[in-house]
């Protein structure tokens, strides 16, 4: 895992080279698109004049971003990138949408677009310079995790098809006379939408909570499972406070006639070395499980073959019974999925649908139940 200050230097270099390429391309964009009467050029002009401010947002975010944790904060400034990359989708939003105003006009009121030699051998020459700062940026993106350069990477790529579509545009006037070049800046002003739309989408899934990649998940699972004594894992969350700064807390089910002190040195290596492996902050939770109970087993399986039938049920856990006779109480957390609502009326409706399931087999058991969410996979 990088440190935040390998993160940060990365991240500035990235930055610095933006702003110089950029700033190089928005200069002599604007100069083609006064000399060619172009709006479609200077839709683009003025989009790497937002990509100039994106890197200087970039720069800032990283630097602010490494900074380390504090009694403020105690898990550091990390997510100061995904608002960065908020930022910088809003810039592009609005410079999207002027450009669209701007290029009705220009099919309202069209004027001619001039031809000009220098203008297009100048613009082939940035289709190279954007495709090649879209390379690197993905490769620090990649190097250090950053969706913020992954983010910049994507927007310098779609400029390349910007470039192409602007070059067209001056290429088409040789040939023709009808005022495409209006049509020409809508389609530029849509892709920049795009760009920024989908950067925006990205970060705002980070800052709102999204579900990890499944494919860590599994491997942290499969990671605490093969630990001493641990036989089941239910309740895994993952917290993401910036790129590479992740805590997780687990429920371990283990058994429950294993000395205290033995299980406690299983979980708290499993914490430990799960923990270095990923580089993540785990956190393992205790639940000790009797499955030598004849009885418990026994309501169990009466319980999943009576719920089986019910939609959006996906595992049940902590399962025991409290009571005798023909009076049992079953307390369990039930798993839902997305098709079961956050709310306490589906709660209570599903809290229901068990009880009715599991009376029809056994008229004197009454189920208990926490319902939980699958923070994975929803």
């Amino acid at each position: 895992m990088d440190s935040d200050k390998t993160r940060t230097h990365y991240g500035m270099i990235g930055g610095a080279a933006g702003i110089g390429v950029n700033a190089l391309i928005f200069i002599l964009e604007v100069f083609i698109g006064i000399l060619t009467h172009s709006v479609a050029i200077t839709a683009d002009a003025f989009h790497n004049l937002t990509d100039v401010a994106s890197s200087v947002i970039t720069i800032i975010s990283f630097k602010l971003a490494g900074k380390p944790a504090d009694r403020k904060h105690p898990f550091g400034h990390g997510r100061m990138e995904y608002i960065s990359s908020l930022l910088i989708s809003m810039l592009i939003l609005v410079i999207g949408i002027e450009f669209i105003r701007s290029s009705f006009e220009k099919i309202l009121h069209p004027t001619a677009v001039h031809f000009s030699w220098v203008a297009f051998i100048l613009i082939l020459c940035f289709i190279p310079a954007k495709l090649l700062l879209s390379l690197f940026y993905r490769h620090l993106g990649k190097r250090i995790n950053s969706d913020a350069l992954q983010a910049t990477a994507f927007d310098a790529l779609s400029d390349v098809l910007v470039l192409i579509i602007a070059s067209m545009s001056l290429l088409l006037t040789c040939v023709t006379t009808i005022p495409i070049d209006g049509w020409l800046g809508i389609f530029v002003s849509v892709f920049i939408l795009y760009s920024g739309i989908s950067i925006a989408k990205k970060a705002l899934d980070s800052l709102l909570g999204k579900a990890p990649d499944p494919a860590i998940v599994q491997e942290i699972v499969q990671d605490v499972l093969s630990y001493p004594y641990i036989t089941g894992v239910h309740d895994l969350i993952v917290h993401n406070y910036g790129p590479n700064k992740f805590m997780a807390t687990l429920h371990a089910e283990v058994p429950s006639d294993v000395p205290v002190m033995d299980l406690h040195e299983s979980i708290d290596r499993a914490e430990r070395e799960v923990s270095e492996q990923h580089g993540i902050l785990l956190v393992l939770h205790m639940d000790p499980l009797n499955k030598n109970d004849t009885a418990v087993v026994s309501a169990q399986k009466e319980l999943m073959k009576a719920i089986q039938p019910i939609a959006g049920i996906q595992s049940i856990h902590d399962f025991r019974i409290v009571g005798a006779g023909e009076h049992i109480n079953l307390i369990f957390d039930v798993v839902v999925d997305d098709r079961i609502a956050a709310t306490p009326e589906s709660s209570s409706h599903l809290t229901e649908q068990i009880n009715q399931a599991i009376q029809k087999i056994h008229p004197g058991y009454h189920a208990v139940v926490q319902i939980d969410r699958n923070y994975i996979s929803l």
